[in-house]
């Protein structure tokens, strides 16, 4: 499974969330001789550790921290990201604590986590005017292979945090999270163009682009960031 040849590339996706998966193959699907896996494909049951991977203050080093665990149990070429909320009114807030945000029991499902998450963040903002609900969405991407070797690709939006929420689409703070260019917020505007404009799908196409030109985590000197 680990033949990461050049006529196929075995690639696996680090996350446990089936919204994040489901963008990720969609963006990745079009590389050819690219066989993306996710966790359960790779016979890798969830555990405890994992909820222990995101300890950093950066989303660089947990995407890092992710990915790299990962890929020394499976022994292949992972990709993790980590992403969050940034509000300015909250002082980047949020942030690298995006999932674990309200006070909430360790075993809390993932659906309603984010629907505390999201309502918690909406009281955090109670008064607080349009103009000083600006926020941004931030992706960051490893890519790591089982020796240790990584690069990132980082991808970000801005938009402003509404009142309510609004749409039926999307994940997380997206119902709550405008986007101005589209007039919409993320759960209002169609997958494929929150894919097109959104924080993951930018990263995830710098990380495509570097995939298909042939690039290689060991290529190309040191890990860096990409983008901005």
């Amino acid at each position: 499974m680990n033949d990461m040849s050049r006529d196929e590339k075995h690639l696996l996706v680090a996350t446990r969330s089936e919204h994040k998966l489901r963008e990720i193959r969609e963006i990745l699907s079009d590389i050819p001789g690219l066989h993306i896996l996710d966790l359960d494909q790779a016979g890798i049951p969830e555990s405890a550790q994992e909820d222990a991977l995101e300890q950093a203050e950066t989303f660089s080093e947990n995407a890092r921290a992710k990915a790299t665990y990962f890929a020394e149990r499976s022994g292949l070429v992972t990709i993790a990201d980590d992403s969050g909320l940034q509000v300015d009114a909250l002082g980047g807030r949020p942030g690298v604590r995006s999932r674990r945000f309200a006070p909430a029991p360790d075993d809390m499902d993932r659906d309603a986590r984010d629907r505390l998450n999201l309502e918690y963040l909406l009281q955090c903002l109670d008064g607080v005017p349009e103009e000083e609900r600006t926020a941004r969405f931030v992706t960051e991407v490893a890519l790591v292979e089982p020796e240790g070797s990584s690069r990132t690709f980082r991808g970000k939006v801005e938009g402003i945090i509404v009142e309510e929420p609004r749409g039926n689409g999307g994940f997380g703070y997206d119902p709550v999270f405008l986007y101005p260019p589209l007039g919409g917020t993320f759960a209002e505007i169609p997958a494929g163009e929150k894919a097109r404009v959104g924080h993951r799908g930018i990263a995830m196409r710098r990380l495509a682009e570097f995939l298909a030109q042939g690039g290689g985590v060991g290529q190309g000197g040191p890990a860096q960031e990409e983008g901005s």
